[in-house]
């Protein structure tokens, strides 16, 4: 009984804690360029979830295409190639992969609408 009371406990406290490594890494990092709903230095945080969301609507699928197109960034596997031609390519950030996960599964479960 002790065991399945501390495996629960370790894993709510996992997702949490995952959960809030992805909106402390978007909000110490990503909020630098993009907004939540403005086109300012690069395409708001609304209209990339929107792009990646259209094609992307699993979120497993949204999470590793995401990660993967930040972790090395380029125009041939962009979804939002006129960004790209508008705001130019965004610079590689050198982040893990894990931390790109997390960021990525934040953005999907964010709603950038909402203050």
């Amino acid at each position: 009984m002790y065991k399945f009371i501390i495996l629960f406990l370790i894993s709510i406290s996992t997702a949490y804690s995952s959960n809030n490594i992805g909106e402390l890494l978007f909000n110490g990092n990503c909020v630098t360029c993009h907004f939540r709903t403005e086109n300012i230095s690069a395409p708001s945080m609304k209209e990339v979830k929107k792009n990646y969301i259209r094609a992307f609507p699993n979120k497993v699928d949204f999470v590793k295409y995401m990660s993967k197109w930040v972790s090395n960034p380029n125009k041939e596997g962009s979804l939002m190639s006129s960004a790209i031609n508008k705001y130019e390519i965004m610079p590689t950030l050198g982040f893990e992969e894990d931390y790109l996960q997390d960021i990525a599964s934040y953005i999907y479960d964010t709603d950038f609408n909402k203050k």
